[in-house]
């Protein structure tokens, strides 16, 4: 079925995004109503306010200082205590909280996102914003909306997809989460911010469509669920920084779509006075070393006129007052509810698994039975990513042990060492206690020693430590430094696992190969304050190889086998690969060869290669799943759950066959210099343009049942298309079913497009047997292109393909819809 939506309607309802510019001023067309001025005014406690403040209080406001009763948090802004304007404090928290104190670990934001489920976002958002505000934090520095462009990306964990329509819809939902709760909200990173490499520093060029139709797209979605404020990136966009870019902070986010909130910089992100706070950034964090003297410098010989302080101030305030924040209008603050929010932690990581492969009924196990577990994550529980992600959990269980209360013989092998096993004090000459060398407060230990290897082999030296990084131990190896200080912030972004052993002392690891015979090792330490402990761990082929053949054994003697694969990222460094990291895929083919009926579960940041997929029974994709994610991958292995999770980004075949592949200046750049050079084609719309088969495409996901779709019909709607099905379950067990609809292309427009894309989705339950009639609107936004010659949104018109499916390469019913004028 077919008919035609109003074009009249369509550009009624995107207001000025779709208005008609005139192509021959060149210019941006701004919408009546979002001018901005800077001197525009506030509400009278706020006029009032910047009337009574002296120089030094505004300039007070707009940056960082010590917070001198920290609790943990990443910034703080004195307030002005003499006319009542509170201090703020600001906390990182994409998966809860990060403080000193507990806080609910929820899974990572992309596995909320997999759920495809806005309101469990919104609940996820609830969930942070009362427990920012009962940990007394004022602002929460979270939703993270970039896009996942590239699968090496540090942050992919943080993020919500590499599709802009389910990245808005999940921001803007987790915003008004956090923001009922009367926490202030911070979209981030604006924009572009797509790689941690060279992300201090790395000029993005990109053009004005794939800008619109991608990356801003989230963010203009946070600004519409009214986020008090935005955190702007690192990076420069089209040669200049964004903390200071006018088109950027002015003509986009301010007059095309109205924000009234404040722009703060990411930490450090500042890189000038006048043009930072004359583009438009408000805020600098996390200190004052560009609008702090230097502001007040510039205003008083007059580089800056004294309005625009005002108008960062009023900005501030102004958020501050809606808030509550001035007239003390905003609720007590409550006490935790640490039980809800492990019960909604619990709800995200069961909703999110998402279940890529299973063969014979590998899944779900069936109670009693005998397992073996494999991994080291399989031990050791996996709550999340490094940075500014990690939080400090309640409680955390391991996998194993939530297995055991189901299974009926449960046996565990490590099969991939992480943190090493002792040296022989054989090998070491003069032998000494590698295993917890005790440096007393203020002495320094020195060894200078000789340690014997019996054969040529690959060795990972692991150094665990008490100290603070920067004071670890230095060890040197016939006189090379194993484990140098990182530059910058890196020893301080070192992942979420494989960072810090189980008794708590942090980890650094070198892996080189060394040749047979007699090595020099030097080692000094020093106690410092604190006293230090520390000790020197080996990982060599032999171990590594006992490990595997343990492991090996344990999956023959057993039913199942349940194998826990890692992949440890973290802010501040990109993957170099999407393979598992150290020795897991030759461990996976070791076992899987042993016992075919091999479940892998993934705890990792991204997409993976696999190139053992076809050894394998089944694989389930838990991202970091959180405190509670030991109950959630063991709920789903069992079938206690239908596995709810689709994927929100493909996954390619390997390292050679995605859109940034084979092209450096693609990523990670040439010179300094990224060029976005595949353009509006990103994620599944690359894989789609080019004819590539990706491992799973995006929106891929197994149930342990099955729908069948049938009678696919489109109609027009005020707000764009409305586009019906009926979903059926087919199988015998009760069931999540995620149907996608999908648009193509416009014939009338002359401007690139995607082959198709998402128009919508809906997460529906199906009890055996039932059959649904589904419903999903396509928006008129999503059905329109952004036109550079006109600098705004227009409309594809004309016949449509319509699709709906259960993932974006998996198409059940097809249909064509009239775009009209």
């Amino acid at each position: 079925m077919t008919d035609t939506v109003s074009r009249r309607s369509a550009l009624r309802l995107l207001g000025g995004a779709i208005a008609v510019a005139a192509a021959a001023t060149g210019g941006l067309t701004t919408p009546a109503h979002a001018q901005t001025r800077p001197d525009a005014g506030a509400g009278p406690r706020v006029e009032g306010l910047i009337g009574k403040l002296t120089l030094d209080e505004k300039i007070s406001l707009l940056h960082g200082a010590t917070d001198p009763a920290s609790l943990g948090q990443a910034g703080y802004v004195p307030g002005v205590a003499r006319l009542g304007i509170p201090p703020l404090r600001l906390a990182d928290g994409p998966a809860g909280v990060r403080v000193t104190r507990h806080a609910t670990a929820l899974p990572a934001p992309v596995l909320l996102a997999s759920a495809f489920d806005p309101d469990l976002a919104r609940r996820y958002g609830q969930v942070i914003g009362r427990e920012g505000r009962a940990l007394g934090q004022d602002v929460l520095l979270s939703p993270m909306v970039n896009l996942i462009r590239t699968p090496y990306a540090g942050r992919n964990f943080e993020t919500f997809s590499e599709d802009p329509l389910l990245a808005s819809d999940m921001v803007a939902a987790e915003i008004r989460g956090i923001q009922g709760e009367h926490l202030i909200a911070t979209v981030k990173h604006y924009a572009m911010n797509n790689q941690e490499k060279d992300r201090m520093s790395i000029d993005v060029r990109v053009d004005e469509q794939t800008m619109h139709e991608l990356e801003l797209r989230g963010f203009e979605a946070a600004v519409d669920a009214g986020t008090g404020a935005v955190m702007g990136a690192y990076n420069k966009v089209n040669g200049t920084f964004a903390c200071e870019n006018k088109t950027l902070l002015g003509d986009i986010l301010r007059d095309r779509w109205g924000f009234e909130g404040w722009v703060m910089t990411d930490w450090f992100a500042a890189h000038s006075t006048v043009a930072a706070i004359t583009a438009g950034l408000d805020m600098e964090m996390p200190d004052g070393t560009y609008f702090g003297t230097a502001l007040r410098t510039a205003v008083q010989n007059g580089g800056v006129p004294e309005r625009y302080v005002d108008r960062a101030v009023r900005r501030i305030l102004a958020v501050m007052d809606r808030f509550g924040l001035l007239d003390g209008s905003v609720p007590p603050r409550p006490d935790r509810d640490a039980p809800a929010g492990a019960a909604v932690a619990l709800e995200v990581a069961k909703a999110g698994a998402t279940l890529l492969r299973n063969e014979h009924r590998t899944l779900p196990l069936a109670p009693g039975g005998s397992v073996a577990v494999i991994g080291p994550t399989g031990s050791q529980p996996f709550v999340s990513g490094g940075g500014s992600a990690h939080v400090v959990p309640d409680h955390a269980d391991s996998p194993l042990d939530a297995i055991k209360s189901r299974a009926g013989k449960v046996t565990y092998a490590l099969g991939e060492d992480l943190f090493g096993k002792a040296i022989p004090a054989s090998a070491l000459s003069p032998a000494f206690d590698s295993e917890g060398q005790q440096v007393g407060v203020g002495k320094i230990w020195t060894y200078d020693g000789t340690l014997t290897v019996p054969e040529d082999d690959e060795w990972t030296f692991v150094l665990h430590f008490s100290s603070a990084p920067t004071a670890r131990p230095k060890v040197l190896l016939d006189g090379t430094e194993l484990f140098p200080q990182a530059a910058g912030y890196g020893e301080y972004f070192s992942g979420g696992l494989v960072s810090a052993a189980p008794d708590g002392l942090s980890v650094r690891r070198k892996t080189l190969s060394v040749t047979q015979g007699s090595h020099s090792l030097k080692i000094t330490a020093q106690g410092g304050a604190s006293g230090l402990l520390f000790r020197l761990r080996r990982i060599t082929g032999t171990t590594r190889a006992q490990d595997v053949a343990e492991a090996v054994g344990a999956a023959r003697a057993a039913r199942d086998v349940v194998l826990f694969a890692y992949e440890d990222a973290t802010e501040g460094l990109d993957r170099t690969t999407i393979a598992l990291p150290g020795h897991q895929a030759q461990l996976i083919e070791a076992v899987t060869a042993a016992n075919p009926r091999t479940t892998v579960v993934l705890n990792t940041s991204s997409s993976t290669s696999m190139p053992w997929l076809g050894q394998t029974g089944a694989v389930l994709q838990m991202y970091y799943p959180g405190q509670e994610g030991a109950a959630a991958t063991t709920a789903v292995l069992y079938g206690e759950c239908d596995p709810g999770g689709r994927l929100t980004q493909s996954f390619p075949v390997d390292d050679d066959h995605h859109s940034v592949a084979g092209d450096p200046r693609r990523y990670p750049g040439v010179d300094g210099t990224e060029e976005y050079s595949e353009g509006i084609h990103a994620g599944y719309r690359w894989y789609d343009a080019e004819g590539v088969r990706p491992l799973f495409p995006f929106g891929h996901g197994l149930s342990y049942t099955s729908f069948s779709y049938d009678d696919l019909r489109a109609h027009r709607s005020r707000r764009g298309l409305v586009v019906s099905f009926s979903v059926r379950n087919t199988g015998r067990r009760d069931g999540i079913a995620v149907p996608q609809v999908y648009v193509g292309r416009s014939p009338d427009l002359r401007l690139d497009q995607a082959v198709r894309v998402l128009g919508g989705f809906r997460r529906i339950s199906l009890r055996a047997a039932e059959r649904r009639r589904v419903e999903v609107e396509v928006s008129a936004r999503t059905l329109s292109s952004w036109d550079p010659k006109r600098h705004d949104w227009v409309l594809g018109t004309g016949r449509r393909t319509v699709w709906a499916g259960a993932s974006s390469r998996d198409l059940r019913l097809r249909t064509t819809v009239e775009v009209g004028k």
